[in-house]
């Protein structure tokens, strides 16, 4: 017990804040994707927006660098924890056991296939609380995806001292 509670002690700080140069261009970033797919939600009248889509932008245009924010991990981790939610939500209904076996089993299968999206661990509760049909994983999932990732690509390399994607595979 004494050696677990030691491992709540660190010496560590957290790392220093980013620049206002920097925050700023992210904001705007998280500001012109949210705008594409509210607004082709609004216009078209289809979804093309969802809620860990706002974490997604986050990831993408906050801290491009990072493995979590890399195209294959905001579209795979959203394909693939959107599927299994709603897998879970066909053979078990709305269930709290459902929503928990959802979320597991999507970290565990976006770790396996290196796609781990933090904000697609949502999925799986969006589309069981939700009722969602199989017709979500196209809009708004893929679609939104795409579309953010897209704008994070055009957006993130306007900047010199931006280089996205890190890597596609």
């Amino acid at each position: 017990m004494k050696n677990y509670i030691t491992k709540f002690k660190t010496a560590d700080t957290s790392p220093k804040s980013a620049t206002i140069k920097f925050s700023a261009y992210s904001a705007l970033g998280g500001f012109i994707a949210i705008t594409a797919v509210a607004l082709l939600t609004k216009n078209l009248q289809m979804p093309f927006i969802m809620a860990p889509f706002g974490a997604t932008c986050v990831l993408a245009f906050g801290v491009p660098d990072s493995p979590l924010a890399q195209p294959r991990n905001i579209i795979g981790g959203h394909l693939i924890s959107t599927f299994i939610g709603l897998s879970c939500f066909f053979l078990f209904g709305n269930e709290w056991y459902t929503l928990a076996l959802g979320v597991g089993l999507a970290i565990a299968v976006m770790q396996l296939t290196k796609t781990t999206h933090p904000p697609a661990g949502a999925d799986p509760l969006v589309v069981i609380l939700g009722a969602c049909h199989w017709d979500y994983l196209i809009n708004p999932v893929l679609s939104g995806s795409v579309i953010i990732t897209i704008i994070a690509l055009l957006f993130n390399n306007i900047s010199r001292f931006r280089k996205y994607p890190k890597y596609w595979w």
